[in-house]
């Protein structure tokens, strides 16, 4: 298994209009989980599920090279 790179959110069942859609309702799913927390109970429920989900993902490969897509522009300033 590689990386996917391209847009895959979706809701089963569901039907959308636009092809971004489902990506804007996962978008506004995280918004509203992080409601009315503080700044580290958001950072403990981002690293919740950040473990969570790679849990379920399991291929270290693709972890790895996620971890190191999400890094790469963080410390060029």
């Amino acid at each position: 298994m590689s990386l996917m790179r391209e847009p895959n959110f979706y809701d089963r069942g569901k039907r959308y209009f636009f092809d971004y859609s489902p990506g804007d309702d996962f978008y506004q799913s995280l918004i509203d989980l992080h409601l009315d927390l503080s700044d580290e109970q958001s950072a403990k429920l981002n690293a919740k599920l950040i473990l969570i989900l790679s849990n379920h993902i399991g291929d270290l490969t693709v972890l790895r090279e996620a971890m190191m897509l999400a890094r790469a522009d963080i410390t060029e300033t």
